[in-house]
């Protein structure tokens, strides 16, 4: 019997993998698909203290090996999440960890502070690394004292586990993730999409609105599993490993390098059943391995080198 179970920040979760934020819905849109009760997490889409319309059509494009993506962090607002989306949610035997985000840190207090009484929420996620919005966005990631600002003040004013997303388009990642764990921080998701742009040759204009998009899927893998060994070396709490996971194979990857959990995004918009395959396929490879608990790889390649 293997365990997959995994404890993080005093909660715990089925197993280690969770669905991304801004890549499953609000979780509901999930349900035709998905057993959401056997997913270790659900990351609901990132929601502001208003709801916003995110950037003008168009917003994804497919590359050869992911998609560029401008979404503009569109969303529905926290309170119409928290009238409409969590009592639905109250129907599944699923950890719930909430996106937020918001213009300045006014914006996050705001919005932390909408889920105080939420028991139905386990822990927020911070988005401090958007790179599709003009706003903050990927600005307030790559500063670790701004980091750490709306890190603080988003654990005082939610009083909940707080997870900071960090961007993977810095030079170094560890000072920002020591600087997010000082101030409260109670875990990292790393990462958040890469920069890139894609050139629209028949009207010889950038694709985007806003230029350049957020890059994800299988081809920021690498990038992002160097990220996840480099973060996890550099601090003591939990770090969720997240790019261009599509089977039990990356994941373990992840996990091996030191990743606590990871996040399924890209993929679910291939296949939305993609997140029950990379469970099934984890637990197959620790049967065949004889490997009875995650622990026994967990940060393995982390420790030896």
């Amino acid at each position: 019997m293997v365990d997959l179970s995994v404890n993080m920040f005093g909660i715990d979760f089925k197993n280690p993998v969770f669905a991304a934020s801004g890549t499953a819905g609000y979780g509901i849109e999930l349900v035709h698909y998905i057993d959401l009760e056997k997913i270790g997490a659900l990351i609901t889409k990132g929601v502001s203290p208003k709801p916003k319309s995110g950037n003008p059509q168009p917003r994804i494009i497919e590359t050869p090996s992911g998609i560029l993506n401008s979404i503009g962090l569109q969303n529905i607002g926290v309170k119409r999440l928290i009238d409409e989306v969590l009592p639905e949610l109250e129907k599944y035997d699923t950890s719930v960890i909430v996106n937020i985000f918001g213009d300045d840190i006014d914006g996050y207090i705001n919005v932390a502070g909408a889920f105080l009484n939420e028991d139905r929420v386990d822990a927020l996620e911070v988005n401090l690394s958007c790179p599709n919005v003009k706003e903050g966005g990927i600005a307030f990631g790559r500063d670790p004292k701004i980091s750490a600002e709306i890190t603080s003040a988003v654990v005082e004013a939610s009083q909940k586990p707080v997870i900071a997303k960090l961007t993977p388009n810095v030079t170094d990642i560890a000072p920002i993730a020591k600087a997010v764990e000082e101030a409260g921080a109670a875990a990292v998701s790393v990462v958040n999409t890469l920069l890139g742009m894609a050139v629209d040759v028949e009207t010889r204009r950038p694709y985007f609105k806003n230029v350049t998009a957020g890059l994800s899927g299988p081809a920021i893998r690498p990038v992002a599993l160097r990220f996840v060994w480099e973060t996890a070396r550099a601090v003591k709490i939990p770090v969720i490993g997240i790019g261009g996971i599509t089977s039990g194979k990356d994941a373990l990857e992840f996990i091996m390098a030191g990743a606590a959990a990871v996040q399924v995004g890209s993929a679910n918009l291939v296949d939305p059943g993609v997140i029950s395959n990379v469970i099934d396929e984890i637990e197959d490879y620790c049967t065949k391995n004889g490997i009875s608990d995650l622990k026994e790889i967990r940060g393995i390649i982390k420790e030896e080198i």
